[in-house]
């Protein structure tokens, strides 16, 4: 049966740091208690991954990085939703952020910006001041699986400690 630790074997993050991109690595006394596992990093995008790994989706949570612009003024922020669902950007993350315009980041863009790498961004250790916007369904589902900064291994945290990161703001972000 598939769950949020799948059949990999699960270390302290802080045991482990190696497996995790820099920034992720410093920030993790923001989620006490975070474990990490080593994945195939050609298995990190998400339905690769929980098939592979027998990790629920439900149990799995995305992070996207948006660029909102209102003028000249560029908003950069984190979006955070389960596997199963999408967020509402157009609507829900535009008006939260006071935006006209906005846009997924360009890959390119997204990794020069957080120093992870593209299907490992998670919004541990994003940049300070960065709007992190968690879906509400994220925060109430435990044990989720996120990114570790890199392709080749995964953090599994308890969603409401998501809620707790700097500049974390709890949302109804799915789209229903």
């Amino acid at each position: 049966m598939p769950s949020a630790q799948g059949n990999l074997t699960w270390q302290l993050a802080t045991d482990r740091p190696h497996l995790l991109a820099e920034p992720v690595a410093a920030a993790l006394d923001h989620v006490l208690g975070a474990r990490v596992a080593e994945i195939d990093a050609e298995l990190a995008d998400t339905a690769a991954f929980c098939a592979a790994y027998d990790v629920a989706p439900e149990a799995s949570a995305n992070c996207v990085v948006v660029e909102g612009r209102r003028g000249d003024e560029v908003t950069i922020a984190a979006v955070m939703v389960l596997a199963t669902d999408r967020a509402d950007i157009n609507r829900v993350v535009r008006r939260h952020l006071g935006v006209r315009k906005i846009s997924f980041a360009d890959q390119a863009r997204a990794q020069e910006l957080t120093g992870m790498q593209q299907g490992g961004i998670t919004p541990v250790g994003l940049p300070e001041g960065w709007p992190v916007l968690v879906d509400a369904r994220v925060v109430a589902a435990g044990p989720v699986v996120i990114g570790a900064g890199v392709r080749g291994a995964k953090l599994l945290v308890h969603g409401s400690a998501l809620a707790e990161l700097p500049g974390a703001v709890v949302l109804e972000l799915a789209m229903t």
